[in-house]
């Protein structure tokens, strides 16, 4: 069973769990004011691990795209670096899971009322480092839209997007976390993995046409 798979089994396992024990549930969500006075610092991973069953859609939609996406970052990365390449695909899952929410960890820190779950922000990682190792390769599908965008455009108008809703909408959608994990995984990704910034150079001065 590949990481991503398991990741998914524990992800829908312990959602399904806490969504019918409101106690576990309370203690797992992300809760900057319990994170900052209480020392409760678990809470920046755990609440990765689970989904409101209100909105069933958010589990089946990020366990969706981190399945398209998340076993090929993690394929790319065993067959680069072996073993290690699982070291590294768990920090940026789990990396992204608390990059993520930095910011609303600092922006909420003295509201005890806000209260956050969902792994989108690991998501997001996962899929921007897919971007970062394919910028040209194929297109990502939209929902709806009947053709597929380039990756690296995609990454740009989804960033764009996420800025302007984090601004404008009031939604309760943490579209800062969203932005931030995928900077992580896009950063990280080039940074961090041997070859993945002069192959991420290549692809794109060979679509430059350089």
């Amino acid at each position: 069973m590949s990481i991503t798979i398991l990741i998914i089994v524990i992800t829908a396992i312990i959602t399904f769990i806490a969504n019918s024990n409101n106690e576990l549930y309370l203690k797992l969500l992300f809760n900057p004011y319990q994170v900052i006075h209480n020392k409760e610092w678990y809470r920046l991973f755990t609440h990765a691990f689970i989904h409101d069953k209100q909105n069933i859609f958010h589990l089946i939609f990020n366990m969706y795209v981190l399945y398209s996406f998340g076993n090929i970052v993690e394929s790319i990365l065993i067959n680069e670096l072996g073993a290690l390449g699982i070291a590294y695909y768990l920090f940026i899952y789990v990396g992204g899971i608390a990059v993520a929410s930095l910011p609303s960890l600092v922006r909420y820190k003295d509201n005890y009322a806000y209260n956050a779950v969902g792994a989108s922000g690991a998501v997001s990682a996962v899929l921007f480092a897919a971007i970062a190792f394919m910028p040209f390769s194929g297109g990502i599908g939209i929902i709806f839209l009947p053709f597929t965008i380039n990756p690296l455009l995609f990454g740009v108008l989804y960033l764009a997007y996420e800025i302007y809703m984090d601004k404008k909408s009031n939604d309760n959608v943490a579209h800062d976390a969203h932005t931030w994990g995928a900077v992580f995984g896009f950063l990280f990704t080039l940074i961090f993995v041997p070859g993945a910034f002069m192959n991420f150079v290549a692809q794109l001065m060979n679509a430059l046409n350089f």
